[in-house]
């Protein structure tokens, strides 16, 4: 994959170029009467929904951190709370993760966060040659390796994406 330096204005473009990684930037007009950023962000860039991830900050029995699932799925978080060897899981309050990552809501990457927390990505990355995440704003997704998304991120696979009830669609 080449790599796409026309644009090097967040921390997580900054990680990915500080660690070599290969990636591939794709910006797009955001909208913001928008009721989705990662549904919007699929549409706009003209990609399968399973392809692009949207990365949820979660209260983990008293400690945040990220699950990051398709935005064709949503997040089940039982399943975010057992993968971390947690009972329960409740969906962070947006002031806490925006202060937590630096990132507004709707631009929160899983790279580059202000303070790191622990990271759970939904195992069916592991079948894709590339998915695409947020950059760090509004309107930038970036495209890279799951392998280097989850080494950079000392990120843990597992089935946290789920289209039940009751399961988290934000």
């Amino acid at each position: 994959m080449a790599r796409k330096n026309a644009f090097q204005g967040t921390p997580a473009t900054a990680a990915l170029t500080a660690a070599g990684v290969p990636f591939v930037l794709h910006p797009y007009t955001h909208n913001p009467a928008a009721g989705s950023y990662g549904t919007e962000a699929a549409v706009a860039l003209g990609i399968d929904p399973s392809k692009v991830f949207k990365t949820l900050m979660v209260d983990v029995e008293g400690r945040l951190a990220v699950g990051i699932v398709p935005v064709s799925g949503t997040l089940d978080l039982k399943a975010m709370a057992a993968a971390l060897g947690a009972k329960k899981a409740a969906m962070a309050d947006p002031a806490a993760a925006q202060r937590r990552t630096g990132y507004v809501l709707g631009g929160i990457s899983p790279l580059g966060q202000r303070l790191p927390s622990p990271v759970v990505l939904d195992s069916s990355t592991l079948a894709l040659e590339t998915l695409l995440v947020s950059g760090g704003r509004r309107g930038l997704d970036i495209e890279l390796a799951p392998a280097d998304l989850i080494r950079l991120t000392d990120a843990v696979a597992a089935p946290i994406s789920s289209l039940a009830a009751g399961s988290c669609r934000p």
